[in-house]
């Protein structure tokens, strides 16, 4: 999977090498932001334990002189991690795993008529902040586990799609993280190889 992302990066770079911006029909620029979806994965992703949480940013758009496919970069700050439950001898609660990142996705875009586009490509985060957290019947805190529990740099593909509604754009998109999150021990025990999944919807705002 490693050497799939250092493809998909040095596909990214050859396609904005070759879209020739001075020559581009089309070139945009705007914030955008929505909910996040996101889930711990060992295996495969699923819908469970998820934590609800958002994401909000700025993107720019190249498009080549066929109008047809085109690179964006963006930026954003994205909260991550999830939720999952506990029972231990009879007591239950909540336990919230909250991972803090500035992702900087490379996105390549394909136009699909007048409105439609499909991205894709990849993203890399780093972290900001991390903390876990429990509430339930043995009361409610937060663990020792910090920062310093975990890799600094996260990184994944990205797949997603949007629809262009003039000043407005509204999508989805899936990041499939790739980097295992625990770097202590303490943090293995409880995340084992554990690596970020994250769904998110937007609504992005054109400038120019």
């Amino acid at each position: 999977m490693k050497t799939l992302y250092k493809t998909t990066l040095l596909l990214a770079f050859g396609l904005l090498a070759g879209l020739n911006v001075s020559n581009a029909q089309e070139a945009r620029s705007g914030l955008k932001g929505g909910i996040n979806l996101s889930n711990l994965y060992l295996d495969e992703a699923d819908d469970e334990n998820l934590r609800f949480g958002f994401h909000v940013g700025a993107y720019t758009q190249l498009m080549g002189a066929s109008n047809l496919v085109g690179f964006q970069p963006e930026i954003a700050f994205s909260t991550k991690g999830a939720r999952g439950m506990y029972d231990f001898a009879g007591y239950e609660g909540e336990v919230k795993f909250n991972l803090n990142y500035v992702d900087v996705p490379l996105l390549a875009v394909f136009k699909l008529g007048e409105a439609a586009e499909i991205h894709g490509g990849l993203y890399t985060g780093y972290l900001i902040n991390a903390n876990v957290t429990t509430e339930g019947d043995l009361g409610s805190g937060e663990d020792e586990l910090d920062r310093d529990n975990f890799n600094t740099w996260d990184y994944g593909l990205a797949v997603g799609f949007a629809f262009n509604l003039e000043e407005i754009s509204i999508g989805a998109r899936y990041n499939y993280g790739l980097q295992e999150l625990a770097k202590s021990d303490e943090a293995k025990t409880l995340l084992d190889d554990s690596k970020n999944s994250n769904t998110q919807f937007f609504i992005a705002f054109n400038l120019n």
